[in-house]
């Protein structure tokens, strides 16, 4: 029992920030830097959904200081369900269904403290976007690595390697589609055998759709529109319109879960920045030229980026994930990391993404303009070459 002056041993777990190893050396680069490592967009947001324009709104007195609703601001809360309708194929009946967030990290939050007790186990398709295992700790549960997602996967495969893992204390699993850092795209069947397994075991589903909006090469679909029942979906503004400073983003399931979810943010962070709310109301209602644009953009610079090093072009997201084993010495990661450095290049660890990937590297292609990601996958391409 921690007490003065000992802590919860479980923030032990957590570790540190994935960069934190390489953060002395990164504070000392000079010259021009190709931070690839960060997940975001250099891209900004459309003048129609960003701050100035509350300034310029005529809709009658200002209010953006003022505390929104706890559950969330109601018209963007009933566009919100429209738009999952729609777009999603999840069939809900009204607002009391969609909770709004601090970002999906706090929808992810959210649900898995609603869902779980001391010692549920959460499956978590890996590699998985780095925070989840976090959270899942946070919330009192076990993180077991299901290592899937680099690799071909279908309706049989998914299957077994889930089944391989489930004990009477398996409560919940976390799927994560368009993949960071991978870019897969999981299709109808895979997510098919996601929601049997599911079923047969009476687990909750995380699903994880923060890139819904950058599938490339097929449709998203949203597996809550086939186990509906049972899954908490999380989306964000931040990725789907570059939006992330605005900490806005949404979560979506059962009536009870969604209840539950709300009761515990509402000691969190009690509601989600009201400026946030409102610029996500005017980017559901003017954002998909920015979207198709983004789209179109994110694609051409992951298939350039691609097409440099040698690999697949991505089937989603804003990421490729390179396995570099080959190339390493006895240092390991850290080094090839450290001799990046040397060049002004910036990677993500692999093993940051799951316990299996202690030799690979993630890549952004969408964190700096164009020319910029360019010339550091250029660099990078220098080292991936015999």
């Amino acid at each position: 029992m921690p007490r003065h002056p000992n802590l919860d041993p479980n923030t032990d777990l957590l570790g540190g920030s994935v960069f934190s190893a390489l953060a002395p050396l990164i504070a000392q680069l000079e010259g021009e830097i190709f931070p690839l490592h960060i997940g975001d967009t250099w891209l900004d947001p459309d003048p129609t959904f960003d701050c100035p324009v509350l300034g310029n709104a005529n809709n009658g007195p200002v209010t953006h200081h003022r505390y929104a609703d706890p559950h969330g601001d109601l018209k963007l809360l009933d566009a919100l369900v429209s738009k999952v309708r729609d777009h999603n194929g999840i069939s809900i009946e009204g607002p009391g269904e969609v909770l709004m967030t601090a970002g999906a990290t706090g929808a992810l939050t959210a649900a898995a403290m609603a869902t779980l007790s001391q010692g549920d186990e959460v499956l978590i398709l890996a590699p998985y976007w780095p925070l989840i295992r976090g959270i899942v700790i946070n919330s009192h549960g076990i993180p077991v690595e299901v290592p899937i997602l680099h690799t071909e996967v279908d309706h049989e495969t998914m299957s077994r390697e889930l089944e391989q893992r489930i004990t009477p204390r398996t409560a919940a699993l976390y799927v994560n589609t368009p993949c960071n850092p991978t870019g897969k795209v999981l299709g109808k069947d895979v997510l098919a055998a996601i929601a049997e397994v599911a079923r047969k075991h009476d687990l909750w589903i995380f699903s994880d759709e923060v890139y819904e909006n950058y599938s490339y090469l097929e449709e998203h679909i949203s597996i809550a529109s086939i186990a509906p029942e049972r899954t908490l979906s999380i989306f964000s503004f931040s990725k789907a319109y570059g939006m992330a400073g605005h900490r806005c983003g949404y979560l979506v399931g059962p009536r009870q879960a969604i209840r539950n979810a709300h009761r515990i943010v509402t000691y969190v962070w009690y509601s989600v920045p009201t400026v946030g709310q409102m610029l996500a109301l005017r980017a559901l209602k003017h954002g998909q030229t920015w979207l198709d644009r983004a789209r179109s953009a994110y694609q051409e610079s992951g298939q350039r980026a691609a097409e440099h090093l040698g690999v697949s072009a991505p089937e989603g997201g804003t990421f490729l994930f390179l396995d570099v084993e080959h190339l390493l010495d006895h240092r390991g990661l850290l080094g090839f990391l450290e001799d990046c450095l040397d060049d002004n290049l910036i990677l993500a660890p692999g093993g940051s993404f799951g316990n299996d990937y202690q030799t690979w590297v993630r890549l952004c292609f969408t964190c700096s303009p164009p020319d910029v990601v360019n010339r550091g996958v250029e660099v990078l391409a220098r080292r991936l070459r015999p």
